[in-house]
């Protein structure tokens, strides 16, 4: 099927010879084409232009994308989308002066949630997590990376990925699949976290290669949860298996988190709240992508990474949502756009590179996504009647989607909806 969008504004992000990301002052920079026409064949894009060059063809299907801005849709490369349910009880401790740190301590957070994981069947972890992933996606969401790491037990744990899996066969978005079974230690573990960490490595991580279950392995190396050397035991044990590490780090203190992750040749290393000289040292030249989470620092009153000293010294960046049921609760990347713009102080290029191309590469898809280029998968959103892409960031809050379109089909049609 031939699809044409004709009329668009401005057609953003294009790119005639792919770079894996863009960094420091390239971030700043975002090619654009005004009143241009873009065209897909079957999941493809297959040429893109200016109006006033398009030539007679005959096309299955037309959009005319007047008044609409046209771009990559966003890549959304850290969430923990399947989760057993909300905590919003624990949202008003955290009104009430707790802090992440003491309602973990006290048996909420991530062990809350392992806990309900048991109870709840795949069919339900499936069904919820569904509805979330059509959820980001009319906000313009056309790949994620779901962690697991709710379960903290082999059984858990491969029901996570197990839903995952089914989630990946059955949405239209793309999707990978991170192992975390090093996302908290078990109450029942706290005395000898070793012999946790044992299980990961000898049982857990046997049985998800064993099904083919999970892309990537995740670690939490940070103050309270999981050490340097803890850390590095589990990525080794993971490329064993050929699973490519990311690593939560640095998100409470400066944990070695970031130098481990580069040592491990770590596709992202993702928070980085605490990042100093000596991190972004480690980080500039590698091929380890930082990926911030503006979302978690916003909802907790955390620190912000410090994004604009990163792009400074020449780093890319990437944002994320990190959509979880406890220190992120939404999967919405306009606001993740936003919240670059108003607290990391992007410039609107910087924040748009950050979760379109960049993110792309911080999934491992940045070859079928993240640009408008020729042979790349036509996933796009069409905006709705708004006068450029500085508008993006800038009026938060609402859903400035009109379609979203995965692989050449629209899955999203919010004016339709509405």
């Amino acid at each position: 099927m031939k699809t044409l969008i004709s009329n668009i504004k401005q057609l953003l992000l294009t790119d005639e010879s792919p770079q894996r990301f863009v960094a420091g002052a390239d971030m700043a920079q975002l090619s654009t084409l005004n009143d241009a026409y873009l065209i897909i064949d079957d999941d493809k894009i297959t040429d893109y232009g200016k109006m006033s060059e398009l030539s007679e063809a005959n096309f299955d299907k037309t959009i005319d994308a007047s008044d609409s801005l046209v771009m990559p849709a966003f890549c959304d490369p850290h969430t923990h989308i399947v989760f057993p349910e909300t905590r919003e009880i624990e949202y008003i401790d955290k009104i009430k002066g707790l802090s992440y740190e003491e309602i973990a301590k006290r048996g909420g957070g991530i062990l809350n949630s392992a806990r309900k994981i048991i109870e709840k069947s795949e069919d339900d972890l499936y069904e919820s997590a569904m509805q979330r992933l059509n959820e980001i996606a009319s906000y313009g969401t056309g790949a994620v990376e779901i962690k697991s790491g709710y379960g903290l037990t082999t059984e858990g744990e491969l029901k996570m990925l197990r839903v995952i899996k089914r989630l990946k066969e059955d949405s239209p978005l793309t999707i990978k699949a991170n192992f975390l079974g090093a996302h908290a230690v078990p109450p029942e573990y706290k005395q000898n976290q070793g012999k946790y960490v044992d299980l990961i490595i000898n049982e857990m991580i046997p049985a998800v290669a064993k099904e083919n279950l999970a892309d990537y392995i995740d670690v939490f190396c940070d103050r309270g949860f999981f050490t340097v050397e803890e850390t590095e035991r589990i990525l080794e044990a993971g490329a064993k298996y050929e699973l490519v590490p990311k690593i939560h780090a640095n998100e409470l203190d400066y944990s070695g988190g970031i130098q481990t992750g580069v040592k491990h040749n770590a596709l992202s290393v993702d928070h980085l709240e605490y990042t100093g000289d000596e991190e972004i040292a480690v980080l500039k030249d590698s091929a380890t992508m930082p990926t911030l989470l503006p979302g978690a620092s916003f909802f907790l009153e955390l620190i912000y990474a410090p994004a604009r000293k990163m792009i400074i010294a020449g780093l890319p960046i990437a944002m994320a949502s990190d959509f979880n049921p406890g220190s992120s609760p939404s999967g919405n990347m306009q606001f993740i756009l936003s919240l670059g713009s108003i607290k990391y102080r992007l410039l609107p290029e910087e924040s748009i590179n950050a979760i379109t191309h960049n993110a792309a590469y911080a999934m491992g898809v940045e070859n079928e996504l993240g640009t408008i280029t020729r042979g790349k998968k036509a996933n796009l959103i069409i905006t709705k009647n708004i006068p450029n892409y500085e508008f993006l960031p800038y009026y938060y809050g609402a859903n400035k989607v009109k379609q979203t379109i995965i692989e050449g089909k629209t899955i999203v049609n919010n004016e339709k909806n509405h």
